[in-house]
């Protein structure tokens, strides 16, 4: 009896351990067990065991691999039967890479099921998934709920980018919404319809229609999609009303092998571009899967610009697509225009690698030209963009990446430019791409020829410029000859472009030798060093400074925020002699003393061209001439320029001040105002003021002259000393003392007339002796003239009148009337006399002969005066 106990303890025993030992070691035993129904090649894995909570059995991790590859991942799966079965999983990863490493089964098909048959297996269950990925598309991730019964079935997927609610009941299933964001800052892809599926679901649907509206960037009404089909034949449409004309029309069949669009139109007639064209596409044995199918095809591109019509055609395969090594053979060729300029492609290429990574390489012969003209005044010549072997991916671009530019500009001249680098997987901020860069052409309107060279690289977010060396032999323009003017960095000019540390950084200087002009004046070599510095090309800050020889430096800094340019420049005080190389030789002046200092700030921008604003002052300035000197000269210049005009005088006028001008005739205390904008107009007039001269004992005094010029500038004469006049202008023949006041009506713009109705008078007595030599040559060559001309030897002046008009021409004519007390071997006579004079003003001042011309006149129209004496010894008044 003993021995029968412990063998019914011992069965008890087994009967509780071993279902506890095989639910602790299920992960052990379970993937081998399950292997003998998944197929060949394929196995699952867990890490740990299934356990029991509530009710529901939680598998907290498995894995389904088919060979090395991980065909499927779950993350904490909970399956509950309270009603009916429930599946619960927190993360379901699936790799469809994998698919094609499960072997092919040798054994023969079954006969397929019908759609209703697999719908009656289906129990009643609801299938929850958190988050579900599908690589390598972990972008459209989302949740997903299924809820399946024999009769019905319902998907709901919900994700960032993707969502979709469908329901299958029979044969139909009714697609409620399709939501996908393709793009980013577009609007969602909204699609729906219904469907009938075939008997046996092993191909497409027998009928449907698929309407969506789209809205693209270019239209701003929703674009209509219609997708059509009825058993092996249907079209889709794209069209921006029910009438208009269709962006896209692709009509299609498709039969047991081959799935053709034949006749397919597009058009993109937006603004900017616009395009059209046909599309035809066949796919030979579609239902052996896309490992298997082959795809060809062609496409044409009809563009329209100034030039013509173009027509460039892409022809596609025949080749495959694949999942793991597409072979798909490429080549467009034809050309495109838009506006004046037309494009020529030769570019044969082949699509490889996976449809999910693929490569597009392109072949020997590949070859992209251009010409035609870019804006009203540069023609492109030719470009030339080779492209064989460079290879583009989703990396970006990776081979040889050379261009050849010949161009001309109708007034700059002509030139030539050469690109040479290599791409590393470049694409804008990811790779590398180095590049060198040289070339030369033509300025004209400087009679230079100029050249160019460089490298740089852009390494993933950094763009650096590495090198640069550019510059011309000359530029010569009018007078002006500056040798050799050249540009080169100073430090490389750095542009980081990723937005947490954004950085534009570099210095650049420019050198040039002499430059010189007509005449012998010449500006020393001169140098300019600047530097960058900002976060970008469009925003940066500069400074920098300007050495010619002695002069400067100007120093400079300013910003540019990529609309405007703004900028200050100072030029601290310096002496004036060291611009002593700017006045050529023959001009015999030398620069004593004095000094410059100047302050400007300045605005450029499209639209608004370029302003400046500032002062420059002169102090205490001295030049020497051989016949003259200028000392004591004090200039300030306050200015602004804008729209091409120059206001002058903006924080009160341009004020000149000149201590004295050393001459045959001294001046003195000169100053002159000027205040106004240039050119002027009537709305904006320029004014000349206070004009002062001391000079010839007396003032010459102007108190406005504004231009426009409606009244005519007076000019007055104060108290000027006939003796220094005459002293001045140093005639042998006479002498003359006393002062004159007067007044010239000055005109600068009239049609005839510089001074018009001048004159000139003396306020006190006045002497005019004539020199004995010249009296007595007049007597001994007209001696019916002697008697009058003895009268004006010598003769005391009471009164003078003169009236004096000079016209554009330089002919001055002045009548004067003078009454005057004659004194001849002790006797005193009145004496009237009347003078008209007439001569080209500009020949007298080159000829400063006054005194002759005086004689002349003399000797010609003097004639003996009449006598009226009552009595002997009393002084008789004499008339002409």
């Amino acid at each position: 009896m003993k021995g029968k106990y412990k063998a019914i303890i011992a069965l008890a025993l087994l009967f509780i351990l071993l279902p506890l030992a095989l639910l602790l070691t299920i992960a052990n035993w379970l993937p081998t067990l399950a292997g003998i129904w998944l197929p060949q090649g394929t196995r699952i894995a867990m890490e740990a065991s299934p356990r029991l909570s509530r009710g529901a059995i939680i598998i907290p991790d498995l894995r389904y691999l088919a060979g090395d590859c991980e065909l499927a991942n779950l993350r904490n799966a909970r399956l509950s039967h309270p009603s009916r079965w429930r599946l619960h999983l927190n993360e379901l990863t699936l790799n469809p890479d994998c698919i094609s490493k499960i072997p092919l089964d040798d054994a023969a098909p079954a006969a397929p099921r019908t759609l209703a048959e697999w719908q009656s297996m289906l129990p009643n269950t609801l299938v929850t998934i958190d988050k579900l990925n599908v690589t390598p598309w972990q972008q459209f991730a989302g949740g997903l709920r299924v809820a399946l019964t024999p009769s019905q079935q319902e998907v709901h997927y919900s994700g960032p980018l993707l969502a979709i609610d469908a329901k299958l009941k029979g044969q139909t299933l009714e697609l409620q919404k399709l939501n996908i964001s393709a793009f980013e800052g577009m609007d969602p892809i909204e699609l729906a319809g219904t469907f009938t599926l075939p008997r046996v679901p092993n191909g497409l649907p027998e009928q449907g229609r698929i309407t969506s509206a789209l809205r693209i960037p270019q239209e701003p009404e929703l674009i209509n999609v219609e997708l059509d089909w009825h058993e092996d034949q249907g079209a889709l449409t794209l069209r921006k009303s029910r009438d208009s004309e269709p962006l896209v029309s692709l009509p299609w069949t498709i039969s047991q092998k081959i799935f053709e669009i034949n006749g397919g139109q597009w058009a993109w007639p937006y603004q900017g571009f616009p395009l059209r064209g046909g599309l035809a596409l066949r796919v030979d044995d579609w239902q052996q899967g896309l490992e298997n199918a082959t795809f060809s095809g062609r496409m044409n591109v009809v563009t329209q610009g100034r030039a013509g019509k173009g027509n460039a055609v892409l022809n596609i395969g025949p080749g495959k697509l694949s999942m793991t090594n597409s072979a798909l053979p490429l080549q467009i060729t034809g050309e495109a225009k838009q506006d004046a300029l037309i494009f020529y492609a030769v570019l044969p290429g082949e699509l490889s690698g996976a449809l999910t990574d693929p490569q597009l390489l392109f072949r020997p012969g590949a070859l992209l030209r251009s010409r035609g003209r870019v804006i009203d005044s540069l023609d492109i010549d030719e470009i030339r963009w080779p492209l064989a072997g460079v290879r583009l991916t989703q990396r970006g671009v990776d081979g040889r990446l050379q261009a050849i530019i010949r161009a001309h500009e109708n007034e700059m001249g002509n030139f030539v430019l050469h690109l040479d680098g290599k791409a590393d997987d470049f694409m804008p901020d990811a790779g590398l791409w180095q590049w060198r860069y040289w070339g030369n052409g033509a300025f004209t309107p400087m009679s230079a020829r100029w050249d160019v060279s460089g490298k740089g690289e852009w390494r993933d977010s950094a763009i650096e410029l590495t090198s640069l060396s550019t510059g011309f032999d000359k530029l010569q323009y009018g007078s002006m000859l500056m040798n050799k003017p050249r540009l080169a960095l100073e430090k490389p000019v750095r542009w980081q472009r990723a937005q947490e540390r954004a950085s534009f950084t570099g210095a650049l200087l420019l050198e040039a030798g002499s430059t010189t002009f007509t005449g012998g004046s010449a500006l020393p070599a001169s140098t300019l060093k600047f530097s960058l510095d900002g976060e970008d090309p469009s925003s940066f800050q500069f400074k920098g400074d300007l050495h010619a020889g002695k002069i400067g430096s100007v120093r400079v800094m300013g910003r540019w925020d990529g609309e405007r340019l703004r900028g200050n420049a100072w030029w601290p005080k310096q002496t004036l002699t060291v611009f002593q190389p700017l006045i050529p030789p023959d001009w015999k002046m030398d620069l004593k003393d004095g000094n410059l200092y100047a302050q400007i700030a300045f605005s450029a921008a499209s639209g608004q061209g370029f302003e400046a604003g500032g002062h420059g002052v002169v102090k205490s300035g001295s030049v020497w001439l051989p016949d003259n000197q200028i000392n004591g000269v004090d200039f300030v210049l306050p200015f602004r320029f804008s729209d091409s005009t120059w206001h002058l005088g903006t924080h009160g006028p341009v004020t000149l001040r000149i201590g004295e001008v050393k001459n045959q005739v001294t001046a003195r205390n000169i100053t002159a105002d000027l205040d106004g904008w240039y050119p002027w107009s009537d709305k904006q007039p320029l004014t000349l003021s206070n004009v002062s001269v001391d000079v010839l004992g007396g003032k010459i005094l102007m108190q406005q002259l504004r231009m426009p010029q409606r009244d005519a500038a007076l000019l007055r004469l104060q108290d000027i000393s006939s003796s220094e006049l005459v002293t001045a202008v140093n005639p042998k023949q006479f002498t003359l003392s006393g002062r004159l006041t007067g007044a010239l009506p000055l005109w600068l713009n009239h049609p005839q007339w510089i001074i018009k109705d001048g004159w000139l008078t003396n306020p006190g007595p006045m002497t005019f002796r004539m020199d004995k030599d010249m009296a007595d040559a007049i007597v001994a060559n007209n001696m019916a003239a002697g008697s009058a001309i003895n009268w004006l030897r010598y003769m005391e002046i009471s009164r003078s009148w003169a009236k004096i008009n000079l016209d554009n021409l330089g002919e001055v004519s002045m009548s004067a009337s003078v009454t005057g007390i004659s004194h001849v071997e002790g006797k005193k006579n009145t004496v009237h006399l009347n003078y008209t004079h007439q001569e080209n003003l500009f020949t007298l001042w080159r000829s400063l002969r006054f005194g002759d011309n005086l004689q002349n006149w003399l000797e010609q129209h003097a004639a003996l005066p009449g006598a009226r004496c009552q009595t002997p010894g009393e002084a008789c008044e004499e008339t002409q």
